[in-house]
């Protein structure tokens, strides 16, 4: 597993590029990778799934296909937790696939 923490934070676009592909490759290699990010355009060039950290809790990963901006501003703003409070057999602690 590699987790990245703002993988392409200080570099050039061309050095960014690089980095992402490398990433997405080695995701595609089979070998998990984690990335975390405040760039919203990484992420969606990037990701397969997305999960928001708000206040100390990690939303329910959602495919990147289908997450809006929208979607993730709600879920900054704490909307994953309203949801979890409506719905708390949907906090159950089960282990997430994250790969």
């Amino acid at each position: 597993m590699l987790v990245v923490n703002q993988p392409t934070w200080g570099v050039d676009t061309g050095a960014a590029a690089l980095i992402r592909q490398a990433l997405i490759d080695l995701a595609r290699s089979g070998l998990a990778v984690l990335v975390i990010s405040q760039d919203l355009d990484e992420i969606f060039e990037i990701a397969d799934r997305i999960a928001v950290i708000s206040r100390g809790q990690l939303s329910e990963p959602e495919a990147a296909a289908t997450m809006t901006r929208e979607r993730i501003g709600l879920l900054m703003g704490g909307a994953g937790e309203r949801e979890a409070e409506e719905a708390p057999e949907a906090a159950t602690g089960e282990q997430i696939d994250a790969a």
